[in-house]
């Protein structure tokens, strides 16, 4: 049979080939409502979905600062804990997630976030007694979190063409940070009228219905091997090698294409702000904390009171589906300019948001400590004066952080075309993150200043876009030739040295 002719890409020079199997997999399985469930866009909506049901929410109760309580030091801690966990089995779960399948190992991922959720209402129910419970589910958490986000990784890079990655991305994160805003509008409605300064029970069990609805989509989700692309080529599948060998392909992705280690800075710091964000608004109520997230607690948490907690929740949710899109869609996949403008764009629109955010972040920071906001004895309510400027502040990290996130990935997806690689990448990418991340709230949780945690976050960001610069420079071409980037001749060398897995 005579090789069939390579196809192009939506314009791109990136190489397909289409087999007989991919031709006679379109015919039998994608007319009729076959073919809507087949098409990429929608299984990229589906797996936005189980991150709404599960990230989302953990992302809404997060928000709250503390995870809704009065006291934070109990949700530091487990934060700490599971970013650890998180950070180490990130590192393996690209192999892992090559091994199980990304259906199964999305389906594991979501269960440590219903057990998450369910451990602060127990905390609720028992706040004397269940501290040791949310910190040890946590650290469970943290282990499924990186089976999770591995396996989301590599099919939110793999389904797309070159030309539609910035747009599948920021769909991705626009329904996953719905999640976010629904569970924090569902927050807002439920404490709108409350004077305490914790959520009540009836939060954290709507958190948790959801939640375990999220552990049941992944079984509804296509099988990615019969996946085709809106351009006709098909998602590349891999025989299945041992464990041995999907760790070897581990290291020779880092061998092979070491500009993965210039976005490593990248990575570190793309989860660091929250905690001072959080922090800020749970004090203010006057006042403003991790790297993104350590950040986002240290501001949320700190300074507001519940009422206030969770409108700042809603909107910053909300104004990441804004970014996500935003750069998505307008910046990245703009197909009239080359990619690699494209990438220079992303880097700069990204550069700006850095100084902009922190400056403005700065002005608040400077005017509270940890030990005054220990004496405020009423937090900042959005009825009173200086409450605006600081939910804008909130609506611009939420645009900052979904632009960085957005970004990241897309990057990633301009160095590969290949759903293995790709899975290694998204591993090394959710490691150092929660590398990150895990310090950070730990530091957060012992008590370090305010103003370090926030000049440490600063930097981060400003350093980890410096590094990556070169990299955008030296390796982001404007196509990706999949016969180089690709790493099946890997599976068939490693076969041969480890033997295959019975």
């Amino acid at each position: 049979m005579a090789e069939p002719k390579p196809q192009r890409n939506d314009g791109h020079k990136t190489l397909h080939a289409v087999s007989s199997a991919d031709k006679k997999l379109t015919s039998e399985h994608h007319k009729g409502l076959w073919a809507f469930y087949y098409h990429p866009l929608f299984q990229i909506c589906m797996l936005g979905f189980v991150c709404f049901m599960c990230p989302g929410m953990f992302n809404a109760l997060s928000g709250l600062g503390g995870g809704g309580q009065v006291d934070a030091r109990t949700a530091s801690n487990a934060n700490a804990a599971l970013y650890s966990t998180f950070a180490f089995f990130s590192f393996f779960a690209g192999s892992i997630n090559n091994a199980l399948g990304p259906r199964n190992t999305l389906m594991i991922g979501t269960v440590g976030y219903a057990l998450f959720v369910g451990s602060f209402l127990a905390d609720n129910i028992h706040p004397t007694t269940a501290g040791p419970f949310v910190i040890a589910a946590g650290a469970i958490l943290g282990i499924c979190a990186a089976f999770l986000w591995t396996a989301q990784g590599s099919l939110v890079l793999s389904y797309p063409t070159e030309a539609e990655k910035g747009k599948y991305i920021g769909v991705f994160w626009a329904i996953f940070n719905l999640g976010g805003v629904v569970g924090a509008a569902v927050s807002l409605g439920q404490n709108f009228n409350s004077e305490a300064n914790q959520v009540g029970n009836g939060t954290y069990i709507g958190f948790l219905i959801l939640t375990l609805i999220g552990v049941a989509i992944p079984r509804l989700m296509a099988d990615p091997k019969k996946m085709i692309r809106t351009d006709g080529t098909r998602v590349e599948t891999y025989l299945h090698p041992s464990w041995k060998a999907e760790f070897y392909r581990l290291w020779l992705a880092l061998r092979t294409d070491p500009m993965i280690l210039m976005l490593f800075p990248m990575f570190y710091a793309s989860n660091y702000f929250y905690t001072w964000r959080k922090r800020f608004s749970h004090t203010l109520t006057v006042h403003l904390t991790t790297f993104f997230r350590a950040e986002f607690n240290d501001y949320n948490q700190a300074l507001f009171d519940i009422r206030a907690r969770s409108l700042n929740n809603f909107v910053y949710w909300l104004s990441q589906i804004v970014g996500s899109l935003a750069i998505g869609t307008l910046v990245l996949d703009q197909a009239r300019f080359p990619r690699r403008t494209r990438a220079f764009a992303g880097w700069t629109i990204l550069l700006a948001m850095v100084f902009i955010v922190n400056a403005w972040g700065y002005s608040y920071q400077k005017t509270y400590t940890r030990e005054s906001v220990a004496l405020l004895t009423r937090k900042m309510d959005i009825y009173d004066p200086g409450y605006v400027g600081r939910v804008w502040l909130m609506i611009f990290c939420g645009l900052f952080d979904a632009m960085w996130q957005t970004t990241a990935y897309w990057l990633m997806g301009a160095m590969s075309n290949d759903p293995s690689k790709l899975a290694v990448f998204t591993g090394f990418y959710k490691s150092i993150q929660s590398a990150g991340a895990a310090g950070v709230w730990r530091a957060d949780a012992v008590g370090i200043p305010y103003m370090n945690i926030f000049l440490s976050s600063w930097c981060l960001t400003a350093g980890g876009l410096a590094c990556a610069l070169p990299m955008i420079y030296l390796r982001v071409k404007n196509h990706t030739e999949l016969e180089e980037e690709t790493l099946a001749p890997v599976a068939e060398m490693s076969e041969t040295k480890f033997g295959a897995e019975v």
